[in-house]
């Protein structure tokens, strides 16, 4: 959405019909100080890189009028923004000022997830809560309020999610064929040096990344975020589990990421432990996928936590539990680790529902330590009635590099 005047009355217009939406609550109040919060900004469609040193708060009650509360030496950082307009100076005239503003209001929702079971919303600090609560306002999360703004797709946006997948996948191919090519030919391939070489094909498939992929051999792909250095890295030989985890998107503004791992073996025939915990890793996923295709056609979207006990019981049930050591999903937005619901109830347990134009990794692994770890990975993006994975195919089994 362009940043012009019309877009943010029409951004807070569509808040207030979220808001109506949701029972109970009056509305939604922004805060930020020094930068502490940059969803306020994305959501508001405000400039992050706007110099600003006080603290300034955004009041959108469900209906009426939006108010701006400034200090009065910063009266114009929230211009852009509609409604009545609102400065405070001193401590004391803050307090005055949250008060009027906030005297019809019982319920609120602000960037705070109680027990910070959502982490990635908990943006107002605890002092700042107290005070909201110290005028006689319960403040509720705004964590689904902030992913029906930020994770939920334009047609635009979905477009470049697919040709990224698609050419995502076409660099696996490539990728592991520059391995059989090196190795075959006896010329030294560094982990470091394979990932140099996807990172190379992303520039010529017109991708651009946040950071560099993944690449991972034997005991190294037991480290699930292992990254390899540009110097000492392992050479890449025969009869090594190869890991590579590769995450890009097009370049233009608000182009969104594809996200995908694949894992080969560089020889002929696959080692028989290394085939068992992939079928593990691929049934969890797979487990995970049919789950969330069944819900969504139902019209019954389930919520991120429900998703990961789905994959997570195939693993513990193959006797892995303890070695699958993280989420087994996350939102996937304009950044790579998206905020919107996470298949998660692990690190955190995370009760948003799935919706609608919003898309999530599948991304089980079992890592076992000194040995070697195998995670798979697919990005499945929910239509109103349908659950799709684009990038196709899926990895069934270990790519055997060495034909």
């Amino acid at each position: 959405m362009a940043d012009t005047p019309n877009s943010h009355h029409q951004r807070v217009a569509e808040i207030q019909q979220a808001l109506r939406e949701m029972p109970g609550l009056d509305g939604w109040l922004f805060y930020d100080f020094r930068g502490s919060d940059p969803l306020a900004y994305r959501v508001l469609l405000l400039d992050p890189t706007k110099h600003v040193t006080r603290r300034w708060f955004y009041w959108v009650p469900a209906q009426g009028q939006p108010v701006k509360l400034t200090h009065k030496i910063e009266p114009h950082v929230l211009d852009e923004l509609p409604g009545e307009s609102v400065q405070y100076m001193s401590w004391q005239s803050l307090g005055a000022c949250l008060s009027r503003i906030l005297a019809k209001a019982k319920q609120a929702a602000m960037q705070y997830s109680p027990m910070n079971f959502i982490p990635y919303v908990s943006r107002v600090d605890a002092g700042t809560i107290e005070q909201i609560r110290g005028h006689g306002v319960e403040v509720v999360t705004s964590a689904d309020l902030v992913q029906r703004f930020e994770a939920v797709w334009t047609e635009g946006q979905l477009t470049s999610h697919r040709d990224a997948a698609a050419k995502l996948r076409r660099i696996v191919d490539e990728a592991f064929r520059h391995v059989g090519e090196s190795v075959a030919g006896r010329k030294d391939l560094t982990e470091y040096g394979l990932q140099q070489f996807i990172l190379s094909r992303f520039k010529e498939h017109g991708l651009v990344t946040s950071s560099a992929s993944i690449v991972a051999v034997n005991e190294h792909s037991a480290d699930p975020h292992y990254g390899p250095a540009s110097t000492g890295s392992a050479v890449i030989a025969e009869h090594q589990l190869v890991l590579i985890d590769l995450w890009a998107k097009r370049p233009e503004p608000g182009s969104v990421y594809a996200d995908i791992t694949w894992t080969g073996y560089v020889g002929r025939a696959v080692p028989i432990k290394q085939n068992e915990v992939f079928q593990a890793v691929r049934e969890a996923r797979d487990a995970a996928l049919e789950f969330v295709k069944t819900r969504v056609a139902s019209g019954d979207f389930p919520r991120g936590w429900e998703v990961d006990e789905v994959s997570r019981n195939v693993i513990r049930n193959a006797g892995y539990g303890d070695k699958f050591l993280h989420r087994t999903g996350h939102s996937i937005g304009e950044e790579v680790h998206g905020n919107g619901a996470n298949i998660d109830n692990l690190e955190t347990q995370d009760k948003r529902r799935l919706l609608p134009r919003t898309c999530f990794s599948l991304e089980p692994g079992i890592y076992l330590p000194g040995q070697f770890g195998i995670r798979s990975e697919l990005d499945v993006y929910l239509a109103d009635r349908e659950a799709i994975v684009y990038g196709l195919p899926l990895q069934t089994d270990i790519v055997p590099i060495l034909q």
